[in-house]
């Protein structure tokens, strides 16, 4: 299964770039995420490792793969019989800002998650989305 979704910020990228990669403050502004805890020191990038929370899901432990220093960066947690990566990318798009999210479950059981819990999944990467756009818009 994988979710994308895209939209425009009226702020600027590195902005939006602040807000996005401050994984720790996110509960402050995302219902989708209950608690944050960094299981790591120093700043946020290339093999960073978080605990989330979620509501209605167990406490799942999320390590940085991929990261382009204000651009980009994928996370990856795994589970028996399914990967699930999470991507978050932000770019410049005239005076503000395209932000695009998105989560692809792949392994022996991600068809099963997906018909248990896809709703539930696509449901909080729009609940980020539209956070972090209210987030950074007000900033």
């Amino acid at each position: 299964m994988r979710f994308e979704i895209s939209a425009a910020i009226a702020a600027k990228p590195e902005d939006v770039w602040r807000v996005l990669a401050d994984v720790a403050r996110w509960p402050e502004f995302n219902p989708a995420v209950t608690a944050v805890e960094r299981l790591d020191e120093g700043e946020f990038g290339m093999g960073s490792k978080a605990r989330l929370k979620q509501p209605g899901m167990p406490k799942m432990v999320w390590e940085v793969i991929d990261y382009k220093d204000g651009t980009t960066f994928d996370w990856r947690t795994k589970s028996p019989g399914v990967a699930t990566v999470g991507g978050h990318t932000v770019r410049a798009e005239g005076d503000g800002s395209h932000v695009t999210l998105w989560v692809e479950q792949t392994g022996p059981l991600a068809p099963l998650i997906a018909l248990l819990s896809g709703a539930r999944t696509r449901r909080y990467v729009t609940t980020e989305l539209n956070s972090l756009k209210a987030r950074a818009e007000q900033a």
